[in-house]
């Protein structure tokens, strides 16, 4: 295990160009972790032997991972771990290559290839047309297991990005939420259909007004600890990022939703990486309602992980992005200022005024 850690230690470093940042003393005055010391998109202890193995082109763990969340039924874990090693996949074929020529017809690999044909198309100029081209492959692996709500999610991503109708889109959703009525990913999904931001949804199909009812009534609904409660923060995700324009939106609800998603933070162990992506996605938001002192108490629970989204949408070096941001925090929120500050900082419901705020 001690071997393997140290693999993937190795294997998550990337290079780091020369910032502007702060002595480490400072962070460390203010709780958080040394620049040299952040890793982005850290795998769990789970997934972590997987994708080392994955890097020696031997894909038994990948499979033996994948199988694992599919008869225990592990969707969102399922999920996660699909999204991650088509990820690696796309940079690194060779050991998934073999994967599919030795089981074709492997419910695992055909989902991994799906999510993989869905994540090239979607980086293509040609997006739609070739978003067309993976119906086959995404229809297989929804056969592979039909309880499986994890095709279902990459259906959604599939119908969103080749600007299918609504009536399409409807046709999908009952057929995910009919496997898993409470999957985190086919929610996120449906809600990047109907947002107007660029980042999104290129079609821009829906409102901020039903991208909020649809995230509040969902969290309403949702299921003790699941990520779902954090719906309406995509919501203000996606406020936050439109390009001009747009519904006005009350200052109360964008709180609201960050408000929950704060709470939903304090349920999850602290310094861990799978709950790093909700915990950068709020410290985005919170900086973007000048909610200084809470982002900070986001980038302490986050600990030493930051991960490629929401950071990638505004910037081709993500981390770099997170680092920046973070040291915006540092200076701004007062705990973060102040050595003799100790302890949690309360919450602040203030900031500058958005063009879309009452």
């Amino acid at each position: 295990m001690v071997d393997t850690m140290a693999s993937l230690r190795a294997f998550l470093r990337v290079t780091r160009t020369e910032r502007n940042t702060p002595p480490s003393p400072l962070l460390a005055t203010a709780g958080l972790t040394a620049d040299d010391e952040v890793l982005l998109d850290a795998p769990d202890a789970r997934l972590g032997p997987a994708l080392v193995a994955a890097g020696r082109g031997e894909y038994g763990p990948a499979a033996e991972l994948l199988a694992g969340t599919r008869a225990t039924t592990e969707w969102e874990n399922r999920d996660r771990y699909v999204v991650r090693l088509a990820a690696f996949a796309h940079s690194r074929a060779e050991w998934f290559t073999s994967w599919r020529s030795a089981a074709p017809h492997d419910p695992d690999m055909l989902l991994v290839g799906a999510e993989l044909a869905v994540t090239r198309a979607w980086a293509s100029p040609a997006r739609a047309e070739l978003l067309h081209q993976t119906g086959p492959l995404v229809e297989a692996a929804a056969v592979g297991d039909p309880r499986d709500p994890v095709p279902w999610r990459i259906a959604l991503d599939r119908a969103r990005g080749s600007d299918a109708d609504h009536g399409e889109f409807e046709r999908l959703w009952g057929e995910a939420v009919r496997r898993s009525p409470h999957h985190y990913g086919c929610h996120v999904a449906a809600l990047q259909y109907l947002s107007t931001s660029p980042f999104l949804s290129p079609g821009g199909r829906g409102s901020h007004r039903e991208c909020f009812d649809f995230a509040e009534r969902a969290a309403q609904d949702a299921l003790p600890g699941s990520l779902v409660q954090a719906l309406p923060l995509h919501a203000a995700f996606a406020y936050l990022t439109e390009d001009g324009g747009g519904t006005v939106m009350a200052r109360t609800r964008l709180d609201a939703a960050a408000d929950t998603a704060i709470a939903l933070s304090a349920t999850y162990p602290a310094a861990a990486p799978w709950p790093a992506e909700l915990r950068n996605l709020l410290t985005y938001v919170l900086v973007g309602l000048d909610r200084w002192q809470d982002a900070l108490l986001q980038l302490r629970l986050t600990g030493p992980y930051t991960t490629s989204f929401p950071w990638d949408r505004f910037s081709d070096d993500p981390l770099g992005r997170f680092l920046e941001a973070r040291e915006e925090v540092r200076q701004n929120a007062p705990a973060a200022r102040c050595a003799a500050c100790a302890g949690h900082p309360r919450s602040e419901h203030g900031g500058r005024a958005h063009s879309g705020d009452h």
